[in-house]
């Protein structure tokens, strides 16, 4: 067994090392998320840039990726290495990510060099509300756990730069949000598994991976929700939470959120939502707490290129060897159908709540993915699209 700095630290939580994690399942991970754009209305060219980087103690592999949507340009950054002894090594050749002041302020950097000339960056996060413990989101298939993970999600705005194409672009706070996600556990990753028996969804042809993930910021407070069903609408993960920026009001929670979308046709992507949350009224029964329009106004195709598996040769946590870093690019409308198709998407939205005092305008992050078979949106097969 091998010591690293960390274990200076009162953190262990089991009788090892704090390098080997509490299961020896292979899917163990570790990851960051992040998102950045210039804010709606501020007459800023739009743009969505979103960072990740994850570690994989089990399959000894750390890797990372930042995709760039800006007008028609999807621009990809990835490497992956070897997992050092040095867990708070939280780099990946030029990509790396710097905690310097947790759940508060964090830095994303992306320094420039040879397998990275379209895109660089040196970023600071700082949060500007309350991070939130989402639900865990638990999935077994069969007898086996494929999903036992925990995140907590945190508002943010940015300063520093952005590089493309040699043109640094200047990022304010007063210009630039965003949001910041922390999880781990279980859930797969790495090469694909020798495929064995399936579960019974898979075999009966209903897959289905319906999923909204909300990062709504407003200016008095952030609404973070959370949606997975299955074909026939069972939830297997739901969270709905109010943050409110200032600490000492807390949060609150919602209650159970409902959706309507409406699909853009020939596709699945949505082109808008309404999100409506029901809580438990006194004496019995739901009432409507809150109702929100979503209106998606830049998707990034989060799947292309970054590793969550719609590339057979890079999915996060395959081993590629001791440090590989690559760029890919291509326009928009040259991504190919079947991914769009099976390809979460994190758009930059526009949010509503109509009030007795007026409407509440917001913003932030609307991740939705409708993949596989989902009647209730007269998706039958895999490969229906709306009309």
């Amino acid at each position: 067994m091998t010591l690293s700095p960390m274990d200076d630290y009162p953190v262990h939580q089991i009788a090892e090392p704090i390098r080997q994690v509490g299961t020896s399942d292979r899917n163990f991970y570790d990851r960051y998320y992040f998102n950045c754009q210039p804010r709606l209305g501020s007459g800023h060219e739009p743009m969505m840039l979103i960072v990740g980087l994850g570690q994989y103690p089990n399959l000894g592999v750390i890797d990372g990726f930042a995709v760039l949507r800006r007008g028609d340009d999807h621009l990809v950054v990835r490497g992956s290495k070897a997992l050092g002894d040095d867990r708070m090594d939280i780099s990946v050749g030029p990509l790396r990510i710097e905690v310097i002041e947790g759940l508060k302020v964090l830095r994303v950097v992306l320094e420039a060099g040879p397998d990275n000339p379209a895109l660089s960056f040196d970023l600071t996060f700082t949060a500007t509300a309350p991070a939130t413990l989402e639900a865990r989101h638990f999935v077994r298939e069969l007898e086996r756990v494929t999903f036992d993970t925990q995140r907590f999600a945190q508002a943010g705005d940015w300063h520093g730069t952005l590089t493309v194409d040699g043109t640094e672009i200047a990022v304010t706070p007063e210009v630039w949000l965003g949001n910041r996600d922390r999880s781990w556990g279980v859930r797969p990753v790495g090469e694909a598994e020798p495929p064995g028996r399936k579960a019974s969804p898979e075999v009966a042809g209903e897959h289905c991976f319906f999923w909204i993930y909300a990062v709504m910021q407003f200016e008095d407070f952030v609404i973070v929700t959370i949606m997975q069903e299955d074909a026939a609408g069972r939830r297997i993960v739901e969270d709905a939470t109010r943050v409110w920026r200032d600490p000492a009001r807390g949060s609150e929670y919602l209650g159970r959120a409902e959706h309507d979308i409406v699909f853009a046709p020939g596709g699945r992507e949505a082109a808008s939502a309404t999100l409506t949350f029901h809580a438990p009224r006194t004496g019995g029964g739901l009432e409507e707490t809150l109702r929100v329009r979503v209106t998606p106004v830049l998707p990034n195709y989060l799947g292309v290129g970054t590793g969550y598996g719609l590339e057979t040769d890079w999915r996060h946590g395959m081993w590629q060897g001791d440090l590989v870093v690559e760029q890919q690019r291509q326009r928009v409308d040259e991504i190919e159908d079947w991914k769009k198709l099976f390809c979460p998407v994190d758009n930059h939205a526009r949010f509503e709540i109509d009030t007795d005092d007026g409407t509440l305008t917001g913003e932030g992050l609307f991740e939705f993915a409708m993949i596989g078979v989902y009647p209730r949106y007269g998706f039958h097969t895999m490969t229906d699209v709306a009309e």
